[in-house]
């Protein structure tokens, strides 16, 4: 199971691994960039090989293919599973050359969407090229998936998506709804924020294909009229965010938003709870894992018509969608959710029911045991 940096195999295939080799006594080896913190938190039943993988453009790219060849035809696998953009391209090549029975491309997202001219032309073509060397492709979600069937990826029979879509689902015992009172509390004191604030919530990082210039825009109008509501952003800023610098610069002075930056991963439940609403205006994503988490909270939900985001949860049922960058949808969605404050929970709970059925960790990793059985039985 290959990724390009190991942050990657942290949070979408470690607990995976360990399922497989506990359920069904699997033979695991994991590949990313080196990482010997990473390494030695690893059980002793999973292997681990570094292979140097440099993200974006990298000239050490042949390297690299070739370092895994070398391991794929040691090691012979019988399979060879892979996602994000660097490791797909180098494993898919080098487990072709080495005639890797099953070669698994796991595509959690595609990343040329957004892109225009001649990037969109370049990265499509890998794109392409991943899938072809691909003997099986699991596609995060249906929209993904029809997308890439229409942009003539591969044909509809190479791509299967397991359950609802996503990846390992939500852990929760960790994202525990009944702390959820204890946790918030934490957070509203921690930021000063009063207990009786509704409060917007955003988490990932700071950019502008996150959505956050929409984000800042409609808060900024609802602070004109709702004095009371606060705007949590969780996550750090990126250097040339593509946020305009006005905006910034209003949210950073507004007493009405607390920017936290970088926080420790294991406490964000502690941040969700803090939350009335999470707003994701994102315009791209693979299937949203931050949806999935606030929903295990029964936090309600407002994201964009696209391919992942809008399909994790039902429109006007446990989510409000709008387009992406449409400012005056997002800031009507927000304020709707502000004024019925009932409808706001309502959709909440919905949320956390539908994560509880489609998305609890354990049905997620165990919808994984009995797809790589069936691939491996071919």
């Amino acid at each position: 199971m290959i990724t390009t940096v190991s942050l990657t195999l942290k949070v979408f295939v470690v607990e995976t691994a360990k399922y497989l080799h506990e359920q069904c006594g699997y033979d695991v080896t994991l590949i990313c960039d080196d990482d010997e913190e990473f390494k030695n938190s690893l059980p002793n039943y999973i292997h681990y090989i570094p292979v140097h993988m440099g993200r974006g453009i990298d000239l050490s790219a042949l390297k690299s293919i070739k370092q895994f060849i070398q391991i794929f035809k040691e090691q012979q696998f019988d399979m060879v599973q892979y996602s994000t953009p660097n490791a797909a391209c180098y494993a898919s090549i080098a487990s072709k050359i080495a005639k890797v029975p099953v070669r698994l491309y796991c595509q959690w997202g595609i990343r040329y969407v957004g892109m225009s001219g001649i990037s969109r032309k370049i990265f499509k073509a890998i794109e392409k090229m991943v899938c072809r060397n691909s003997t099986d492709i699991r596609a995060v979600s249906p929209m993904n998936k029809a997308f890439a069937v229409s942009e003539g990826l591969y044909p509809e029979e190479k791509a299967v998506v397991v359950g609802k879509g996503g990846t390992i689902g939500v852990d929760m015992r960790r994202y525990d709804i009944s702390k959820k009172a204890e946790y918030r509390l934490l957070i509203h004191n921690q930021y000063n924020i009063s207990d009786d604030a509704f409060v917007y919530g955003f988490a990932g990082r700071v950019s502008a294909d996150k959505g956050c210039t929409e984000l800042l825009t409609a808060f900024q109008k609802i602070t004109e009229s709702v004095p009371g509501a606060r705007l949590l952003i969780v996550g750090p800023m990126e250097d040339n965010c593509g946020v305009p610098a006005e905006i910034l610069e209003w949210a950073r002075k507004s007493e009405q938003i607390v920017m936290t930056g970088m926080v420790d991963g294991t406490k964000m439940n502690e941040y969700y709870s803090a939350m009335d609403v999470l707003v994701h205006p994102t315009y791209r994503e693979g299937f949203g894992m931050v949806l999935q988490e606030a929903g295990a909270l029964g936090i309600a939900i407002i994201t964009t018509k696209i391919p992942g985001a809008s399909e994790v949860m039902e429109e006007g049922v446990s989510c409000l969608l709008v387009e992406p960058k449409d400012v005056l949808q997002l800031e009507v969605a927000m304020k709707k959710l502000i004024a019925d404050r009932e409808y706001s929970q309502k959709i909440g709970q919905a949320a956390y029911e539908r994560t509880k059925r489609y998305y609890a960790r354990p049905i997620m990793l165990e919808n994984q045991r009995v797809d790589y059985e069936k691939i491996l039985s071919k």
